[in-house]
C-alpha cells in the first residue's frame, strides 16, 4: 500500500515536471517566416500533462478512500504528550 502511494506520488511529481519542461521549451518560428504562428505542440503537450497529472492526483485520492472503506488504512494522527 505504503508503495503504490509513494510510486502514484512520483508520477504525480514527474507529470507536473514535464509539464512545466514543455511550458519553457517553446519553439521559435522559423526565419523568413515572418509573423507565422508559433508551433503549439508544446501547448498540447503541456495540457496532456497536466491531465495526466490530474487523473493520477483523483485515482490516488479515491485509492486512499477505497483503502480506508476496505479497512487498509486507518486514520490516525499524531501522538500527543508522552
Amino acid at each position: 500500500m505504503k508503495v503504490f502511494i509513494v510510486l502514484a506520488l512520483i508520477g504525480i511529481l514527474g507529470a507536473l515536471a514535464s509539464a512545466g519542461a514543455f511550458m519553457l521549451r517553446r519553439r521559435q518560428p522559423p526565419p523568413g517566416l515572418g509573423a507565422a504562428e508559433p508551433d503549439r505542440q508544446p501547448d498540447r503537450r503541456m495540457a496532456h500533462a497536466l491531465a495526466v497529472r490530474v487523473a493520477l492526483s483523483v485515482g490516488l485520492f479515491l485509492f486512499i478512500l477505497l483503502g480506508w472503506v476496505m479497512g487498509w488504512v486507518r486514520p490516525g494522527g499524531l501522538p500527543i504528550g508522552g
